[in-house]
């Protein structure tokens, strides 16, 4: 996966006048093309650590390197442009068309209006939705559409790292498995780094090459879905690991047996 293009070195940030410890002390590299899960309980510190990736949190200690160089050494609105972010719940801007909210970026950056335009038309046939809804405002849209133009807009201006906030938990859960799995043939035929926060450890250990366990502001266990289950000494990061097969079996019970022609 080469080099790593993100690296976080005994980051820490601290609310409430020091006295809330939101991150403590996280070291940990993301390769180039790979695609990194955070997850933890609520309050574990996952999205803090992620927003200080691009400087949407300033951290207290530490540094956090982006392509080999210090975030802090760029401007933030800078930084924040080179880099993808999808959004929790979307955020979109209701007041602007689907292209209008695509075309963000790369008209900040100083795109021409054809370049834009194209660009625009290039996306919507990338996350899988008609040239034509271009011009809709995103309330027209279901929650799905209006999750596939988050990841338009986060890809428009032709970033290598994207970052993720919980991009699939409002959807149902049909629509998130479609939108993750389309996103990881994204991620992989672009080149792209992925980073993403997820309460869902299915979601996780189907989508990540490697997952970064945090509790309580630490990271605890890190490495490849399998590495983790067999191989974590920690017996709340495995029963954490566990938790999509307790699921399933639990399910397997609930209709009577192993599938179809059991119980």
């Amino acid at each position: 996966m080469g080099g790593g293009i993100i690296e976080l070195q005994d980051v820490g940030k601290s609310f409430d006048g020091g006295r809330s410890q939101a991150v403590d002390g996280v070291s940990l590299g993301v390769a180039e093309g790979e695609f990194l899960a955070l997850v933890g309980a609520s309050g574990s510190g996952k999205t803090t650590t992620l927003k200080m990736i691009n400087r949407l949190v300033q951290p207290d200690r530490g540094q956090v390197l982006v392509e080999g160089a210090p975030a802090g050494g760029l401007a933030a609105p800078e930084l924040r442009r080179r880099i993808g972010y999808v959004f929790q719940g979307v955020g979109l801007f209701p007041h602007l068309s689907v292209a209008e909210n695509i075309g963000i970026t790369p008209s900040l950056l100083g795109w021409s209006r054809s370049d834009v335009q194209a660009r625009t038309l290039e996306l919507l046939d990338l996350v899988g939705l008609p040239r034509g809804y271009g011009q809709r405002p995103p309330s027209a849209l279901s929650g799905g559409e209006r999750q596939r133009v988050g990841v338009a807009r986060a890809l428009a201006a032709r970033p290598r790292i994207v970052l993720m906030d919980e991009p699939f938990g409002a959807l149902d859960p049909v629509t998130r498995d479609t939108l993750g799995g389309a996103y990881r043939e994204l991620h992989e035929r672009l080149g792209l780094t992925t980073v993403m926060v997820t309460h869902d450890m299915q979601e996780a250990i189907l989508l990540a090459d490697r997952i970064a366990v945090m509790r309580q502001g630490r990271l605890i266990a890190l490495g490849a879905p399998g590495e983790l289950v067999s191989g974590s000494a920690d017996p709340a990061v495995r029963a954490l690991m566990d938790m999509p097969r307790r699921q399933a079996e639990r399910v397997r019970s609930r209709l009577g047996g192993e599938g179809p022609g059991h119980g």
